[in-house]
């Protein structure tokens, strides 16, 4: 076999491949054998049916056909890889040439990854915000934990700002009642803002058996995004109750005996998120210098199938969830169908850049993946999806996706080279040490999960 190269472009590339006919011979013998396999001819057992046979009854251009069709893959992957070329999606393949008993001419043009040229990186500078807690942070994130252990007791009153109301609802459209338009006994709390708009003011100022109808455009469901007419019926009336900012309060919602000892932790926790929150802004805005650094031609077939993708993965897996389609999410969020097609390719762009850009300097620094970084890598995409590890590692494994996590890892190696070169100061002018980035994540992850063990409402009195 002979193949030649051609350039088309800096991402696609045009194969040439000249096949003598000897090296057919395997796929000739496979596409008698198959097609012996699925005929019957009159006076010889399935399967023993000589070639000579066949090319008379079914024709000699059926067996090439076939014996053709299994040598291409393999013909092309030989040819890629003596070029040595890192290709990408499938290629167009044209048969050019096809002499029975003489030769096998065809042509290939597939996309390739650019070649890609590192240049110095050391002298990126970056600046970030500053790490300020202030006082009334902490009086903030204590409030809030405060919120969680409110507790609630019925009143006999009309219901005010903050109460907690039960509430039974029916929603109608076009004087029709939905389906999915009716529930009972919901819990809110007035001025939350978690239910449908003009809910608040509905129920404001009715008392347990009060009842009004109001007009709210639906939210979800199978009626989404319509005008509804929201009958809203009063149970329960019941008033949050917070308790005392004092050292019981510490004791209650938190291992610590003293106020001040909560506060301290909480105002600990705040500066942990905020350094991993700075040391993440440090590694986008590094990332977009880099970037601006590397010439970076893009695939247009490439482009256009992470933007088909984007879409599709928007349109019918988020916004399915929500009971949106696109035009409504175009429409809460303020964009015309233009505006949106513009920044999904802007930023479709910006992804395969930065995975070109990231790849190349894995090699550059010649970057390798332990199963320990792996397994932490594994361990924290699980938690964000919701999954259990071993539940995330099958789903990985069974759908072949460990090379996707392995070049996560290593892109994230590589970028924290370039960060690490980089000089990165805060808005005081104070260059910032990332060096405890991993523990302020860490930290900042379990802060994240003590708040979310508190309880949203402590139990309702009788």
């Amino acid at each position: 076999m002979k193949s030649a190269v051609e350039t088309l472009n800096p991402t696609r590339v045009r194969l040439t491949v000249e096949v003598p006919f000897e090296e057919l011979k395997d796929s000739l013998d496979a596409a008698y054998k198959k097609i012996n396999q699925q005929v019957t001819v009159k006076g010889f057992r399935k399967g023993k049916i000589p070639a000579r046979v066949i090319d008379q009854r079914f024709g000699r251009g059926a067996v090439l056909e076939e014996a053709v069709n299994d040598a291409l893959p393999k013909f092309y992957t030989e040819a890629v890889n003596e070029a040595e070329l890192n290709v990408l999606g499938q290629p167009e393949v044209d048969i050019t040439e096809l002499k029975d008993n003489e030769t096998l001419n065809f042509t290939a043009e597939v996309d390739v990854r650019p070649a890609i040229e590192i240049p110095d990186y050391s002298g990126i500078e970056v600046e970030v915000d500053a790490i300020e807690v202030s006082d009334e942070d902490v009086d903030k994130a204590v409030e809030e934990l405060r919120e969680r252990f409110a507790s609630t007791s019925p009143v006999e009153r009309a219901a005010e700002d903050g109460d907690v109301v039960t509430i039974d609802l029916e929603a109608k459209v076009e004087g029709e009642v939905l389906e999915d338009g009716v529930a009972s006994g919901v819990s809110y709390t007035i001025g939350s803002g978690e239910l449908l708009e003009g809910i608040d003011e509905a129920v404001k100022g009715l008392e347990a058996g009060g009842e009004a109808t109001f007009t709210s455009e639906l939210k979800g469901g199978s009626a989404a995004g319509k005008e509804s007419e929201v009958t809203v019926k009063v149970t329960q009336v019941a008033k949050r109750e917070l308790p005392e900012l004092d050292d019981d309060f510490a004791q209650l919602a938190s291992e610590f005996d003293t106020l001040d000892e909560l506060k301290a932790d909480s105002r600990k926790r705040l500066e942990n998120m905020k350094q991993y929150d700075q040391a993440t802004q440090a590694q986008e805005r590094v990332l977009e210098k880099l970037l601006e650094l590397v010439e970076v031609p893009v695939p247009e077939k490439l482009l256009a199938d992470e933007i088909q993708t984007r879409t599709h993965n928007l349109e019918h897996h988020q916004l399915g969830q929500m009971g949106l389609d696109l035009d409504k999410y175009l429409e809460i969020q303020g964009k015309s169908r233009e505006e949106f097609d513009a920044e999904t390719k802007e930023q479709a762009e910006k992804g395969i850049k930065t995975q070109f850009v990231l790849d190349e300097l894995v090699n550059k620094e010649k970057l390798n993946v332990n199963q320990e970084e792996l397994t932490e890598h594994l361990m924290r995409r699980a938690q964000s999806s919701g999954m259990s590890p071993d539940q995330f590692a099958q789903a990985v494994v069974e759908g072949g996706q460990v090379p996707m996590l392995v070049g996560e890892v290593a892109r994230g190696k590589a970028l924290a080279v370039v960060v690490e070169a980089a000089t990165v100061k805060d808005t005081n002018g104070e260059v910032v040490d990332l060096e405890d980035e991993d523990e302020a994540e860490v930290a900042a992850a379990e802060g994240e999960q003590t708040e979310a063990a508190a309880p949203a409402e402590e139990k309702t009195e009788a």
